[in-house]
C-alpha cells in the first residue's frame, strides 16, 4: 500500500476503489498517485529537468577511476531519475555517471 500523499502515514487502506488514510482522512485512487509530480532541486534550491546543463560545485571522487570529478566541471543534458542518485548524466573524460543534485547547480 502506498504511504498517504498528505501526511505520509503508513497506515493506509483500500476501499471500493479508493485508498484512505485513517490519520489525516485523505482519499485518492490510484490514478492519482501515477500522477504525482518528480521534482530535483540543485544544491541552491532551482528545479531541474531533463534536459538541463549544470556545474558540480566540489571533487567527487570516483571508485574505480584514478582521478576525481573536478569542481566547475560542466555536464550537458542530465537526465532525472527516482533513486538515491537523481541524475543520470556524461561526464567528459568519465563516461556514463549517476550523480547526486546535492552536488550540482544549473547552468
Amino acid at each position: 500500500m502506498p504511504n498517504c500523499p498528505m501526511c505520509q502515514s503508513e497506515y493506509t487502506y483500500e476501499d471500493r476503489g479508493l485508498f484512505v488514510c485513517p490519520e489525516c482522512g485523505h482519499e485518492w485512487s490510484e490514478t492519482e498517485v501515477a500522477t504525482e509530480e518528480f521534482i530535483v532541486k540543485d544544491s541552491n534550491g532551482n528545479q531541474l529537468q531533463d534536459g538541463d546543463s549544470v556545474t558540480v560545485i566540489k571533487d567527487l571522487k570516483v571508485k574505480g577511476a584514478s582521478g576525481a570529478i573536478k569542481q566547475g566541471t560542466k555536464v550537458k543534458n542530465i537526465r532525472l531519475v527516482d533513486s538515491d542518485h537523481n541524475i543520470d548524466c556524461k561526464v567528459d573524460g568519465f563516461g556514463p555517471m549517476k550523480l547526486k543534485s546535492e552536488f550540482v547547480k544549473k547552468l
